[in-house]
């Protein structure tokens, strides 16, 4: 079983479309993890064929990803892919990046927009934001990524049982990486490609990450 992880806020526009790309392309356990909407995301997605996991209040992307996790952990499933309900992925990635853990025998593989062109990511994004994160996860977890912050994952059921989220908010990408680095995870990255609607996350983001990171490290 192949569990894909949707965590999605007020994404009542984009989720329907999400969710049927999903299933065209084969996937049939699709969970949408709504973080405390306040539009119609979990109605759109439940009636697109998603299995929808409520919280009744928002509470972060990453604390949306460990409720997928720990649902997918609980039916059983080999593998999770973690997918954005933004509509900014393509579901097409998700057999070769299946197809690369399983023959490589790996227990997590990470997207990147950074390895091919497919991905037309804006100058600011890609000359000054993404350089920028890709440091500070290394200061954090020791880990060299050409792309930190991408939310495209295949997590094996193995990785699923080690990796606990407790960064509730997007800091969570990091801390995917830090626990990569303590259990000894096997890992490769693997090209996927990201449409751009709008800019999305930009130097407050990145701020609002680091003082995350700070504080994660400073109250353990």
């Amino acid at each position: 079983m192949v569990c894909i992880i949707v965590p999605a806020y007020n994404e009542g526009e984009n989720i329907g479309r999400v969710v049927r790309g999903l299933f065209e392309q084969g996937w049939r356990d699709v969970v949408v993890v709504d973080d405390g909407s306040t539009d119609s995301t979990a109605t759109t997605a439940r009636e697109a064929g998603a299995t929808v996991l409520v919280h009744a209040l928002n509470r972060g992307q990453g604390a949306a990803l460990q409720t997928g996790n720990e649902y997918a952990l609980q039916e059983g499933a080999s593998y999770a892919v973690h997918f954005d309900g933004d509509g900014q992925f393509n579901p097409r990635d998700i057999a070769p990046a299946l197809r690369l853990i399983e023959q490589e025998n790996l227990d997590i593989v990470l997207g990147s927009r950074l390895l091919d062109n497919r991905s037309r990511v804006p100058w600011l994004k890609r000359y000054v934001i993404l350089p920028i994160g890709r440091w500070i996860n290394f200061v954090f977890t020791g880990l060299w990524l050409s792309d930190a912050h991408n939310g495209f994952r295949v997590i094996s059921r193995r990785a699923l049982a080690k990796i606990v989220i407790t960064e509730d908010h997007m800091a969570h990408n990091t801390e995917i990486t830090a626990a990569i680095k303590t259990h000894g995870l096997r890992f490769k990255e693997v090209s996927v490609e990201v449409t751009y609607h709008e800019m999305g996350q930009g130097i407050a983001g990145g701020l609002k990450i680091i003082s995350d990171l700070v504080m994660h490290k400073l109250t353990r």
